[in-house]
């Protein structure tokens, strides 16, 4: 009621300029001086709007020191005020700030460079494999393909920058890639979905090889697999196995006196619970186990249970993996669309029924997880709740391809979103990543795989779950939410230093 009012003061108290049709208006989210608490807050407003309204979303800059989030609608005064007031109804049920009407001026679009654009994937992905190779790692972990509105696909370097220093950008990657034939132009962000990275593209292209165990051999212990060739072993011991007999070591340790610090420091409130669990797949050994048996709001870390309980279906004969199956996946696990989860779950017939797949077939692996509703409108979904050591048990589950569109999940699971495992962490260009970010306005996790490698090339995967989950509301929700996931991404290069030294990583 409190938005209505002040919108209409607005009209009754503005200069009459403002009434003019003349003026394009747009809906200002949110202005920041860090990109990445930006590129945070857009990721839940991507997971609560609807998607009609989520591809408008741009992030724009008004210098090169403050950022924000914009509704790209060039609409008028009367028709952008409107359309605030039903956003600022769905922002403030998810417990974020409203959004305002702002003149379409005085901010400008960012951009990335761009090699190719057409119809065909495959030929894109052609095109991907000469630029990454020439380009290298440091430039491949933001080279992506993007699918466009108009049905296209193109490749890009995401640098969301301004014109004169992509455009400058663009002209170095000529240079180098001119000798193959491969032009380069700028382009806006236009927040298209990614259909194509780093991480997938290194597994599908073989270049992950095979992944061995230095150490001594133990029986039950897998000592060699492959990203690409999975091949079976004899009764490796499963999480709950391990953990059972498992004493404290230096990640659990280092983890713990992190987050006490942290605690004493006030930078987690003292109703605030987490959960931490680090699974070597290499040696299959847990690392640390922090609250493991805790059961947690699952939030959007539910989904890739979803994906099963439908695959299992297709598998069965029951349900088709169609194009428009897949879309659907692919909004549901890297852009978090709960329009798309709704329409998976139903499709695998309904909650429940997801539920009942799950504890009747996979039951060996989701202990405690319930899946007891749809994603309600705002995404304010708390009913759903999971273990730390049931996502533990499917990631490792999922990379022995012991479930069914195991491939095709790891493939949803590697398309690049912002992930809380891996970026703007110290963890090396190349390292392969397959995870699920969580967010509600009590919570913030992520759960993934990380598959860093030494200077032979060889890869090391482990497991990685992080949650932090509050009893009450933040004041704040984008500052709390921000902060949060960087707990959970120092976490994550903690993790990995100690990886590091343990298998002399890069």
């Amino acid at each position: 009621m409190f938005v209505r009012v002040a919108i209409l003061l607005l009209f009754i108290l503005v200069p009459c300029r403002v009434y003019s049709q003349s003026y394009q208006y747009d809906l200002v989210y949110l202005w920041d001086k860090s990109l990445d608490s930006v590129l945070d807050y857009q990721s839940r407003l991507k997971d609560i709007l609807d998607p009609d309204d989520a591809v408008n979303l741009r992030i724009v800059s008004r210098d090169q020191s403050d950022f924000g989030i914009i509704y790209d609608y060039n609409g008028t005064n009367l028709s952008t005020a409107q359309l605030s007031v039903e956003h600022s109804r769905i922002l403030r049920k998810a417990g974020m700030a409203d959004c305002f009407p702002a003149e379409d001026t005085g901010y400008y679009e960012l951009h990335n460079v761009r090699y190719g654009l057409g119809p065909n994937l495959d030929s894109l992905k052609n095109l991907y494999k000469k630029v990454y190779n020439h380009l290298g790692s440091e430039a491949g972990k933001n080279l992506f393909i993007e699918q466009t509105s108009a049905g296209n696909y193109t490749l890009i370097y995401r640098r969301r920058g301004d014109r004169p220093s992509t455009s400058a950008v663009a002209r170095k990657h000529a240079g180098i890639l001119k000798r193959l034939g491969i032009s380069t132009t700028i382009t806006a962000e236009q927040n298209n979905p990614v259909v194509f990275g780093q991480t997938f593209y290194l597994d599908e292209d073989g270049s992950v090889a095979v992944i061995k165990n230095p150490g001594e051999k133990k029986a039950g212990i897998k000592t060699e697999s492959s990203v690409l060739k999975f091949k079976k072993h004899v009764d490796p011991p499963r999480v709950s196995e391990v953990s059972s007999s498992f004493q404290k070591n230096k990640v659990e340790q280092a983890i713990e006196k992190f987050i006490k610090d942290l605690r004493k420091k006030g930078k987690i409130a003292s109703d605030e619970h987490t959960g931490w669990m680090v699974y070597d797949l290499t040696r299959r050994e847990s690392l640390a186990d922090i609250n493991g048996e805790l059961r947690f709001q699952a939030a959007s870390m539910i989904k890739p249970f979803v994906a099963l309980a439908f695959y299992h279906q297709v598998k069965q004969g029951k349900l088709i993996y169609g194009p428009k199956s897949r879309r659907n996946m692919e909004l549901m696990i890297q852009r978090s669309n709960n329009k798309a989860t709704n329409w998976v779950m139903r499709m695998a017939g309904g909650p429940l029924r997801c539920n009942e797949i799950l504890q009747m077939y996979y039951g060996d692996i989701f202990k405690n997880t319930v899946i007891t509703e749809y994603i309600p409108t705002g995404g304010r979904t708390y009913k759903n709740v999971a273990l730390p050591s049931d996502y533990v048990r499917f990631l490792e589950a999922l990379w022995d391809n012991e479930l069914p569109y195991s491939k095709e999940i790891r493939r949803l699971m590697s398309l690049p979103g912002r992930d809380r495992l891996y970026e703007n962490t110290s963890i090396p260009q190349g390292t392969l990543v397959y995870n699920k970010t969580g967010s509600t306005a009590h919570l913030c996790g992520d759960m993934g795989i990380l598959v860093p490698r030494d200077k032979s090339g060889n890869r090391y995967p482990y497991a990685l779950v992080g949650i932090i989950q509050r009893d009450s509301r933040p004041d704040n929700y984008g500052n709390w939410k921000f902060a949060r996931g960087n707990v959970i991404r120092q976490v994550s290069t903690l993790v990995y230093q100690e990886m590091k030294k343990q298998y002399r990583l890069l």
